[in-house]
């Protein structure tokens, strides 16, 4: 039999995120966030490619990505609504993690590999940030998918985009839970 590990099994099955617009201050230290991205690298990661990386975004970033995104909404015309809900997550928060998928050539690791790999890291880290007993959310929206914004805002090339933005900070409510998938439903058991 296997040594069980209780204590992850039953954050695992508990864990929840924290809504983006309930975390508030105080935030992780430097210290603190390095232990937590230190944790979210731990994932898997076919042929040692790394195909991604973070950009801590601290609150003056913050500020200047909120602008960003009001600004870029409208020059694409957007509706204020959908600009308002792009701003918020910026405006609402004191630290951020952008999540940068970053493809690396490779002849043995399909692209699809590297981007499932990404993933992987921004669900690590909003695990790592839970475990720690910050509050976190993964986030993207609209303005992590404009070209314009993540190249202007973030500095990212062409062959880099947005996987997720990972708001971290002091919970000031517990969500209530939520419904979770129906096992039966989603699960097959193959036997032969």
């Amino acid at each position: 039999m296997p040594d069980r590990n209780q204590a992850a099994l039953d954050f695992l099955l508990s864990r929840r995120s924290r809504p983006a617009k309930t975390l508030t201050t105080p935030i992780p230290s430097r210290d603190a966030l390095t232990e937590i991205l230190t944790a979210a690298a731990r994932c898997p990661d076919h042929g040692k490619l790394e195909p991604w990386r973070f950009i801590v975004l601290e609150r003056p970033a913050l500020t200047r990505l909120a602008e960003l995104v009001e600004a870029r909404g409208r020059s694409l015309g957007r509706d204020e609504a959908d600009i308002a809900k792009g701003r918020k997550q910026f405006d609402d928060s004191h630290l951020a993690v952008a999540v940068i998928e970053v493809q690396k050539p490779s002849e043995k690791i399909p692209s699809i590999e590297q981007t499932y790999s990404t993933g992987a890291v921004c669900l690590g880290l909003v695990n790592a940030a839970l475990a720690a007993g910050w509050g976190a959310n993964w986030l993207s929206g609209w303005p992590a998918h404009d070209r314009g914004f993540v190249e202007t805002g973030l500095g990212l090339e062409t062959h880099e985009r947005v996987a997720g933005f990972i708001h971290l900070g002091t919970e000031t409510s517990t969500p209530p839970e939520r419904p979770r998938p129906d096992l039966d439903t989603i699960t097959t058991w193959v036997s032969e």
